[in-house]
């Protein structure tokens, strides 16, 4: 496949190892701290079910033994996903040169249909640094009836693997238990490794400081906002609502405010009513109006629309009974929503059974309703808004060298978990803030971030989403500076993601990673 300029010179990036790596025949894990399982889930994984978080540690040198490893992409696209398998593939062949990774082909459905490939070091260096996943390909398949089960222990079976490696989100990680428990169940010695990816950045625990991906998707998205401060203070005429991806939580809109300083941010997980985001929107509006300014960039998370109180009843009573038996609260929402906007609350759901929030537009929403509650106050100014969505620009974009550092990191955790015989964990990489050099890895267990969640009307095991802490020290300093975004034009244009020169631009983490680099 021919590639850019860039991309060849990203071949030729080395991700800097922590030093627990140095030496990984040495590296062994003990237990950090205990992390119970609640007791509901553990009814449910009995065989899977641990207490113990894993850290490493180096201990004496011990002989490599050849590991048969399969690894797969589930779900959504998200920078670093190939590093993971280039790290990956770099500890199996330095545990034993005759170590074996087996790429299963379009997500997890490969691997129950058998759909796999051999990946040698020629191909897997053609992809290091590299965005997307289509080194393997991925897929939505959820691998949960009887049938994709025994089908999955077959093909593990029939490949002598002694570790499949899921790559994945909240969902896909869950599915890594459910394989783990499986298979120990039906005295299978495949051991399952999850490793937390998605640009959603909702995949966090006492571990995870941050899925990767995360970084790479809001450097991006950061600079298409910034570009469009910079038009709107320019030509200083519209006003730009631009909503973000992020199915469940808002980070990554707490994220790139934090980067570009927009006029306004909503942050869904601060609940409030549909009346008062838009009697937001519009005070500004009139405020910077007076002020002379007809312009403005407001940021809008793709999940709002499900933290808003009375849109959330509305959305939990269509699900239920319907709209022709909706309550007269959720009748008087349902009657002032456009009817472009009903026609889209009525879309098929997603393989969770979720509303598709992807397919509202919540940003032409935003805009219908305020032009009505301009028009209620008599506004005679000026007010021409464009809408945007920003979201699959971001998740196969080039990694970052943060994304690709910590993707690696990962790659590496995940087969040293694999070696040591741990099944049923999650890897992960501390100190994401220090110098990658001082980061250490492990893995906490996942049936202990599980709790019961609503799919399709039965409760079902999930890892639970973290959403956006109102506590947090990212949160509280958005706030800190929020009334001076709305009238200060206090815009940062970030630019496109650095590779080469000053570490200060080329090796930033998140933001929203708590921490000692400043906000």
């Amino acid at each position: 496949m021919p590639k850019s300029l860039l991309e060849e010179l990203r071949l030729k990036y080395s991700p800097p190892l922590p030093v627990i790596l140095s030496d990984i025949l040495k590296i062994s894990f003990d237990s950090l701290d205990s992390l119970p399982t609640p007791s509901n889930i553990a009814a449910i994984f009995p065989h899977v079910t641990q207490d113990k978080i894993l850290r490493s540690y180096l201990g004496k040198e011990a002989t490599g033994s050849p590991l048969r490893i399969g690894v797969v992409f589930s779900g959504g696209q998200a920078a670093g996903g190939h590093n993971v398998i280039a790290g990956l593939f770099d500890a199996l062949v330095k545990l034993h040169p005759q170590s074996a990774l087996l790429g299963f082909l379009d997500g997890p459905g490969g691997i129950v249909e058998g759909k796999y490939k051999e990946l040698k070091k020629e191909e897997v260096d053609s992809y290091r640094n590299l965005g997307g996943f289509d080194l393997l390909g991925s897929g939505r398949t959820k691998i949960e009836t009887d049938e994709q089960l025994k089908a999955s222990l077959d093909a593990m079976q029939k490949l002598k693997l002694d570790g499949l490696i899921v790559i994945g989100g909240d969902d896909s990680n869950t599915n890594s238990a459910l394989l783990a428990e499986y298979f120990l169940k039906n005295k299978c010695e495949t051991k399952v490794i999850g490793v937390p990816k998605t640009i959603d950045g909702d995949l966090t625990n006492s571990c995870v400081a941050i899925s990767f991906g995360f970084d790479t998707a809001t450097k991006t998205y950061a600079e298409l906002i910034g570009n469009l401060a910079k038009d709107t203070i320019s030509d200083k005429k519209y006003y730009h609502f631009i909503k973000l991806m992020g199915r469940s939580a808002s980070h990554i809109a707490l994220e790139c405010a934090l980067t570009t300083h927009p006029n306004l941010v909503f942050i869904g997980e601060e609940k409030k009513s549909l009346q008062a985001i838009i009697n937001e929107i519009v005070d500004l509006i009139i405020t910077r109006a007076k002020l002379g300014k007809r312009f403005g960039i407001i940021v809008i998370p793709e999940g709002l629309i499900e933290f808003i109180p009375e849109i959330s009843l509305l959305i939990e009573e269509i699900s239920k009974k319907g709209v022709e038996a909706l309550s007269n609260p959720s009748q008087g929402v349902w009657g002032s929503l456009p009817e472009t906007i009903q026609k889209q609350f009525l879309l098929g759901r997603d393989a969770h059974g979720n509303l598709n929030v992807s397919a509202i537009a919540t940003d032409t929403l935003l805009i219908e309703m305020v032009l009505k509650e301009l028009k209620k106050r008599n506004f005679q100014e000026s007010f021409f808004p464009v809408s945007h969505f920003f979201g699959y620009e971001g998740r196969s974009a080039l990694p970052s060298n943060f994304d690709a550092t910590y993707a690696t990191a990962l790659g590496y955790a995940a087969a040293l978990l694999v070696d040591k015989g741990y099944t049923g964990y999650m890897c992960y990489a501390s100190s994401l803030t220090d110098a990658p050099s001082k980061w250490m890895i492990g893995g906490i267990p996942i049936t202990s971030l599980m709790h019961f969640e609503m799919r399709k009307g039965k409760n079902k095991p999930v890892i639970a989403k973290t959403l956006v802490d109102l506590k947090g020290k990212p949160y509280l300093t958005y706030l800190g500076q929020k009334e001076a975004w709305k009238t200060d034009d206090s815009y940062l244009f970030p630019g496109p993601i650095q590779f080469f020169g000053d570490k200060e631009l080329t090796d930033t983490t998140p933001r929203i990673i708590d921490g000692k680099r400043s906000l």
